[in-house]
């Protein structure tokens, strides 16, 4: 399978890593990217083949990764539209509804991918919708190259893409929130900048491995570790008293909501 990216950033970058170091040989990734110093610097950094011309990125390929910013999807499928032939069309532009890329590009081969930052280091989390018209064969393309950065789940309604937009594609944010205050209270607890932050980060490392490797929910660990009348257990009667669970759930709620939104504004384009 020969793999066309357009667009040469980060989530593009991460991509080319993960299949390279899954397998994949160099020859068989290109990109089109308008930048030429990011055209040097993938082929210097991955001896994948870097052009600027759309037609000439495209020959040979078998399935095409839209990695460009949703603001320029719209014109990039109009582009793509006369060139195609059958291949495959996976986004990673968040807020683009499959169905109105579909439309612009002219084409019902479409899966579409909402990734999260954590793919940069092969810890991504992907959810994934197919159009009708993808068969099976390119379904399980577009698996293979997503899970070359992380894990994925199918979705059978794309209105849960928004859904996973909230949780696992905005979600990294809300970690470094926490991360960021958990630094703060150290701080004020008396360490420095380096003691706060290594004991911070070690701290969501360690309990993420921890539930990550266990089959118990994470509510059964949380109750593990909180001891009667103890230090964790007066630490988060503080968290309840402040509902701070019902917060973050508001938040995830009014992501949703704002991608929903971005769907609509997006979609609204002729």
């Amino acid at each position: 399978m020969n793999i066309c990216f357009i667009g040469g950033g980060n989530m593009a970058t991460a991509l080319i890593g993960g299949l390279l170091g899954k397998g994949f040989a160099a020859g068989q990734l290109g990109v089109v990217e308008i930048d030429a110093n990011n055209r040097a610097r993938l082929q210097r950094d991955f001896a994948v083949r870097a052009v600027g011309n759309l037609a000439e990125g495209l020959a040979g390929s078998h399935a095409i990764v839209l990695a460009v910013k949703p603001q320029q999807l719209r014109e990039v499928a109009q582009q793509l539209a006369p060139l195609l032939g059958g291949q495959l069309l996976i986004s990673i532009a968040a807020g683009i509804r499959a169905g109105d890329l579909a439309r612009w590009a002219g084409s019902q081969n479409i899966v579409r991918a909402m990734p999260n930052t954590p793919a940069l280091v092969q810890s991504g989390m992907t959810g994934l919708f197919a159009l009708p018209g993808t068969s099976a064969a390119q379904r399980e393309q577009a698996q293979g190259i997503l899970a070359a950065v992380g894990e994925t789940l199918w979705v059978q309604d794309e209105a849960m893409l928004d859904a996973v937009t909230a949780i696992s594609g905005s979600g990294p944010a809300y970690v470094f929130y926490f991360i960021e205050a958990l630094q703060q209270a150290a701080r004020e607890l008396g360490f420095n900048d380096e003691e706060a932050r290594r004991l911070s980060l070690a701290t969501f490392l360690g309990a993420s491995k921890l539930a990550t490797g266990s089959a118990e929910d994470a509510g059964v660990l949380r109750v593990r570790v909180t001891s009667k009348n103890g230090t964790t257990e007066r630490a988060l009667l503080s968290m309840a008293a402040n509902r701070v669970a019902e917060h973050i759930a508001q938040a995830a709620h009014a992501a949703a909501e704002r991608a929903r939104e971005m769907g609509d504004e997006m979609g609204a384009q002729p």
